[in-house]
C-alpha cells in the first residue's frame, strides 16, 4: 500500500517504550504498524522516538479581541479578577468600548498572527467567537470569515456569532446575529447570564434557538461567568437544548459559578448536561472560579480546556498554544499526577474535539490525519516543557511553520 505520508519511530500515548509507525493515505490515517514500508511513501518523518498524537483542539478564543489590551485598558482585568469576579458584568461593560472601534480592516491583521501562532503550535482546531451586536457590527464576523477561508488549510475555524452584551438588553443584536449566518457564521452564540432578569436570560436562550434551528446550526453559549451561586442559565440551556431536540450541538463555555453552587443543585445540572449530551468548555486561566472540570470529566461529560483570550481587556497573555493553557490547568485544577496529566491531555485533544463535534479526530486507523510530532517523549514532558512541535500535520500535509 502506498502513502502520501508516513511518519516512523513514534511513540503514541498507548505503545509504551515500542515505537510504531503511521502511514498516512490522503487526509486519513491508513495503517499504524510496528513497521511500514517506507519505499511506498511519498514523503517520510523520523520521529526518532518523540510522542505523536492528536493535533490540538481549541474550543473557545474570542479570536476577534485578540491584541487588543492596549487598546481596551486594564480597568476590565482588575473587575473581570477581583475576588470571586463579582465584577464580571461590570468588565463586560468597560471592555465593550472598544468595539466602538471596530474595524475589519485591523481586526484582520490581528486575526492572522494568531492563527499563525495556532499553526506553529499544532492548535488546528478553534471555536472562534466574533462579538456581534449594535456596536460591533458585523466587523469581527467579516475578520473571521476571511481568516477562516485563507487559513482553511492549516486550521478549521469554526466561526460562532456572538452577542456579547446581550440580546433583550441589547436591541438589535439579534438582528445582527442573523445577519451573521447570511454571511457565512458556523454557530449561533449566546450569553444568557449577562441579561438582568432570569425571564430575560430564557428569553435570550428562546431567540438564539430559534436562529440555530432557522438556520440548522450549532450553538455555544458563554453560561454563569461570576460568582454568583443564583445563576441558573446553564440549567436553562440543558433544558432548551432537549426541548429542541438539539442533543450533541450545543457547547457552554466558563460555567464557573459552578464552582460555588451546593452539591444537590451540581448534581442536578450533571444529570441535565448528561441528558442534553452538552459539551462544556473550561479556561481557568483566565480567572480565579473555574468549572468542576475533574467531575465533570469522571462523569463523561465532554469537557474541554480552552484558550478563551490572548491580550485582551479580560486576560493579558496567551499565544493559542494549548500545551500552555495545558501546563496552567495542572495548577490550577490540582491534577498534578502523571494520570491526572493524561487527562488534562484529553482535555485539549479528543475530548475537545468530542465537545465541538468533530468527528475521528484520534489517532487510530481511519482516524482524520490531524497531528503532532511532538519534541517530548511523553505527556508529562510535552505538558512540562509545552514546547512548539516539532511537526504539525493538518490534513496528511505537514504544514509545520517554518
Amino acid at each position: 500500500m502506498s502513502y502520501s505520508l508516513l511518519i516512523k519511530n513514534a511513540r503514541t500515548r498507548f505503545s509504551g517504550r515500542e515505537t510504531v509507525s503511521i502511514g498516512i493515505e490522503g487526509e486519513k490515517i491508513a495503517a499504524i504498524e510496528k513497521t511500514l514500508p517506507e519505499k511506498y511513501a511519498e514523503k517520510i518523518i523520523d520521529a526518532e522516538g518523540k510522542l505523536v498524537t492528536e493535533s490540538f483542539v481549541n474550543g473557545h478564543l474570542h479570536l476577534c479581541k485578540v491584541y487588543t489590551l492596549e487598546m481596551a485598558g486594564q480597568d476590565a482585568l482588575s473587575s473581570y479578577h477581583g475576588g470571586t469576579m463579582g465584577g464580571a458584568m461590570t468588565a463586560i461593560e468597560q471592555a465593550s468600548r472598544i468595539k466602538e472601534r471596530y474595524d475589519e480592516k485591523w481586526i484582520i491583521e490581528n486575526v492572522r498572527k494568531a492563527c499563525l501562532l495556532a499553526q506553529k503550535y499544532g492548535n488546528t482546531h478553534i471555536r472562534a467567537f466574533a462579538d456581534t451586536d449594535t456596536k460591533a457590527k458585523l466587523e469581527g464576523v467579516k475578520a473571521l470569515i476571511k481568516a477562516r477561508e485563507e487559513f482553511r488549510d492549516i486550521v478549521d475555524l469554526q466561526v460562532v456569532a456572538f452577542p456579547q452584551d446581550g440580546v433583550v438588553r441589547d436591541p438589535g443584536a439579534e438582528d445582527y446575529i442573523r445577519s451573521a449566518m447570511e454571511l457565512g457564521a458556523d454557530v449561533v452564540g449566546g450569553i444568557p447570564w449577562i441579561e438582568y432578569t432570569e425571564e430575560h436570560m430564557q428569553e435570550h436562550i428562546n431567540r438564539m434557538f430559534a436562529i440555530a434551528t432557522e438556520y440548522d446550526k450549532e450553538v455555544s453559549m458563554l453560561i454563569d461567568d461570576a460568582g454568583d451561586p443564583g445563576l441558573r442559565s446553564l440549567e436553562m440551556l440543558a433544558v432548551k437544548t432537549i426541548q429542541e431536540g438539539w442533543e450533541g450541538r450545543v457547547t457552554a463555555q466558563h460555567c464557573r459559578a459552578m464552582a460555588l453552587y451546593p452539591e444537590p443543585y451540581f448534581r442536578k445540572v450533571l444529570a441535565l448536561l448528561k441528558k442534553a449530551r452538552i459539551g462544556l468548555v473550561s479556561d481557568p486561566q483566565t480567572g480565579p472560579l473555574h468549572a468542576r472540570v475533574r467531575d465533570l470529566y469522571d462523569a463523561e461529560i465532554a469537557v474541554a480546556l480552552g484558550q478563551d483570550d490572548i491580550a485582551d481587556a479580560y486576560y493579558p497573555f496567551g499565544r493559542n498554544n494549548m500545551l500552555e493553557v495545558a501546563f496552567l490547568a495542572v495548577h490550577l485544577l490540582w491534577m498534578t499526577t502523571f494520570s491526572d496529566m493524561e487527562i488534562i491531555y484529553d482535555l485539549i485533544t479528543t475530548n475537545a474535539a468530542k465537545a465541538m463535534g468533530i468527528r475521528g479526530h484520534k489517532l487510530e486507523v481511519g482516524g482524520n490525519a490531524d497531528l503532532v510530532v511532538l519534541n517530548a517523549k511523553d505527556v508529562y514532558h510535552a505538558i512540562w516543557e509545552h514546547e512548539a512541535p516539532l511537526h504539525v500535520i493538518r490534513k496528511g500535509k505537514d504544514v509545520t511553520l517554518q
